[in-house]
Order: structure tokens, then sequence, then C-alpha cells
């Protein structure tokens, strides 16, 4: 690859621009080649900002257009220019940067307090419990993460963590652990995605070095493991965490996962391994109401060093109703967009954003809202009562129906179907699914209704 053109990274920008909506490639690709070293092409932002989304949501993605283009595996560095603005994130001390185990680049921004090189090198330093938002929805599990952050192994032991994506789930984890490590020096932690713990598992028994991993995972003091509904159907990963958490769980030792759905929901997963997580604390993360939305966004701008007018923070949290990671997306956005046309963030400048993002944000299946309707016309209810509290016969059935089709047409969890009904627990919910299908299975009349209501709730989400 030449040095002095750049060819091939011409190349590579034309191929993503082929795949990437325009406004994202106008908006993140705005990159400087700088040249080839070893095996690593050099690349410039013109400031932290851009080189810091660019490398969360791109780098890999480049990575692997340029080495297919090459024929070889590349690597990607990504400078920021020295000067600053003060709008943009701005840590204390100058960011170092770490390669993740597939080579594309994370950046660590040293805190106060433990040397960060002393700190697990899985362990996101910028997740503590002082930048989490904590509000109704979360309440509950941000006290008992404190609790066993202050007492690790002494109580509330393991600890899941559970809910939808974006909700705080993995900040929560790191957050432990980072508290962990900064009272408790000598505390051997290892913090791991379910994913990374699997690919560990499968290289040591293609390197037969099943006894180191064996001693590494079953000789520390916190286990932190983000995602393990990743476990479903990896029958030999489950055998091993399930010696390795007995190990633990034996010697006091904390343990803390996290997961997209209540222990109880895992599919093709070991009943033995399924009981240990259960046999802890429980908590899950809700959707944020509106206050605590609003409350995420002030929080996110400190953090950014920015500042939207009272009018745009309430859009956005009027806008966007899903989890966090959307709110921050469109926090990004705006700012980035603000940048570009160099004009201080507007109500108009959110508006044309939030429009923009809104279509991504909403959910691919059928809409949650139009099955209760559908099933609330049809027993001639309103859905006031189909979300209420009352129990008479002919609602306490609709609205089991109701949770049954959205469980069978939507990603929905559990957790998440209760929260659509003012906030029903999701053992709640699971009984009235089981309820539903134990109905179907002996009542053919029975079934072919709800068969009905299911392709008309579809026919209604294809209009």
């Amino acid at each position: 690859m030449s040095d002095d053109n750049g060819t091939i990274w011409q190349k590579a920008l034309e191929i993503a621009k082929s795949q990437v909506p325009e406004s994202e490639f106008i908006m993140w690709f705005r990159l400087s080649y700088i040249g080839y070293e070893n095996g690593t092409i050099l690349l410039q932002a013109n400031n932290t900002f851009l080189r810091d989304q660019f490398v969360r949501k791109y780098s890999q993605f480049m990575r692997e257009i340029i080495s297919s283009l090459l024929g070889m595996p590349v690597e990607l560095s990504v400078e920021a220019q020295s000067k600053t603005i003060d709008h943009h994130i701005a840590p204390q001390v100058s960011p170092r940067k770490a390669k993740n185990n597939i080579g594309a680049e994370k950046v660590i921004e040293a805190q106060p307090g433990i040397s960060r090189s002393a700190r697990p090198s899985n362990l996101q330093s910028r997740y503590t419990f002082e930048s989490f938002v904590v509000g109704e929805n979360n309440n509950f599990a941000f006290n008992a993460a404190i609790a066993i952050a202050d007492k690790p192994g002494s109580s509330y032991n393991p600890l899941l963590i559970y809910g939808g994506v974006g909700l705080g789930k993995t900040h929560l984890m790191h957050a432990i652990g980072n508290r962990i490590v900064d009272r408790h020096a000598d505390f051997r932690i290892i913090c791991v995605t379910a994913e990374e713990f699997t690919n560990e598992f499968i290289k040591t028994i293609h390197d037969r070095t099943t006894n180191d991993f064996k001693n590494k995972y079953r000789n520390v003091d916190v286990l932190l493991i983000d995602d393990i509904h990743f476990f479903q159907s990896k029958h030999g990963v489950q055998e091993e965490l399930f010696h390795t958490f007995n190990a633990l769980y034996d010697a006091n030792k904390q343990l803390v996962f996290t997961c997209d759905r209540p222990a109880a929901e895992l599919k093709d997963f070991s009943e033995r391994l399924k009981s240990r997580f259960m046999m802890g604390l429980k908590t899950d993360l809700t959707t944020p109401s509106f206050e605590t939305r609003a409350a995420i966004v002030r929080k996110k701008l400190e953090l950014y060093k920015r500042h939207f007018g009272e009018d745009v923070i309430n859009l956005i949290a009027k806008s966007i109703e899903t989890n966090v990671r959307d709110l921050d997306s469109c926090i990004n956005q705006i700012i980035a967009y603000a940048e570009l046309i160099k004009v201080e963030p507007t109500f108009e400048i959110a508006q044309n954003v939030i429009k923009q993002l809104t279509n991504s944000f909403m959910p691919s299946a059928i809409e949650v809202s139009s099955i209760i309707k559908t099933v609330a016309d049809y027993y001639k209810l309103s859905i006031s009562d189909l979300k209420g509290k009352k129990r008479s016969k002919n609602i306490a059935l609709a609205r089991q129906i109701a949770m049954y089709i959205i469980r069978e047409t939507t990603d929905y969890s559990t957790t998440e179907i209760g929260s659509e009904f003012n906030g029903r627990d999701h053992t709640t919910v699971m009984h009235s699914c089981q309820k539903i299908e134990d109905l179907i299975k002996f009542d053919a009349s029975f079934s072919s209704l709800v068969n009905h209501l299911i392709k008309e709730c579809k026919e209604k989400s294809s209009l």
C-alpha cells in the first residue's frame, strides 16, 4: 500500500459510502489519511469527539473492508488533532488507547484514584455509579449494585441484572467492578462478555490449555459476565461456567451477570445453571420515564461539556422513549450536525435529527400498541381497561391474550411486556402466557380465535 496517496483508503471510503447512510457518512467519515506503517493505517480526526464516534461506530467495519482489499489483516489507528475545543469531551488527562481482542480501538480515559494500568483491561472506567442516572425504573437495581460493590461476596450473591437493550445493565456491572477496584486494590477481578468467555474457552480447547482457563476464572475474587443469553445452545461452555460458578460461590466470591431477559426465559439452557442464576438477587431494568430520560440527557451533556436549551432537552426526552443508548445516539447526532454546519444546537436542528432517527428506533415487528388495541376492540374494551387493574373474567382473559400475542409476535421480553401493562411483574406475564398456551392446546375454537387475532394484528402492521 502506497504511503503517498492512500489509494486503498480512498477505495475503502467509496465502498463505505455505498453501504452507510449518507447522513452517517458525512458526519463520521471526515478523517484524513496520514500514512501506512507496520501493518497499521494512520488516520486523523479534527477532534476527539469525531475520533471517538468513528472508533465506536465504524472502526471495525472499515478494518474489514480494507483487509479484504489488501488480502491481509490490517489495523487502524485514529488520532485526534492536538488542538481541542472546550465543548467536546475533554478528559483532564490525555486519553490512552488500547486494542480490544479483535483489533478495533477503544478510547480509555484515565481517572483519579487507582492507576488505569492496575485496573482490569476490560473494565471501562467511564461507567461509574456517579455517572448513572437513577429513576423509578432502576432504583432497586442501583441500590443493590452499590450494596454488592461495598461488600462483595457477603450478600446478594450472585446478582443477575436483566432488562432490554440500552437500559444500563452493562453500566451497572462495570460500576460495581470499578468501585471494588477503587476500594480493594488487591482483589482479583475479571470482567468479560459472554462472547469473550466463549471464544477464550474454545481457544483453550484447541490449544489444550483448559487447565490455564480454569485456574484463571476459578481463582478470582469477583467475576462479572455480560450478556449471558449468549450462552444459549452452547452446552460445553455452559458446563464449564456451571463448575466455575460453583467454585467461586462456595468460596464466597462475588458473581455478577447481565442478561436481556429473566433467567427462567433462557432457551436451550442447562436447568441447573439457570437455577444458579436464580438463586441470588434478581433485578430488572425497565424503560425510563420522561423525567428520568430528561435527567439522562442533562447528565450526558454534562459529561460531553455541551449545553442544550431546556426546549431541546425536553424534545429529546419526549421523542426518544426507547432506551438510554438511543438517547445518547440522538445527543451525539445533534452535536455532530450542529458542528458540521457550525451553529449552536437549536430546537429546529433537534427536530430534524429526531425525525431521521425516530424511524430507525421503531420496532420492525408488529407494534405493541396495535396489538393491545386490536384485542381491546375485539372484546369491546377500552385500552385503559386492558392495561388497568380490573380483574373481571372477560377483561383478564383479553389481557392474557394480548400478552401472549405480544410475546409470540415481537422481541419483547416478559419484563418489557409487563411494563406495557402498568408495570406488571414478569412472573404475571409468564403465568398469563402459559394459561393461553394451555387453552390453545385443549380448545380448538379458542386456538382459532387467537390465530385470527394474530393474523389481524399482522395485517394491520403491514398497512
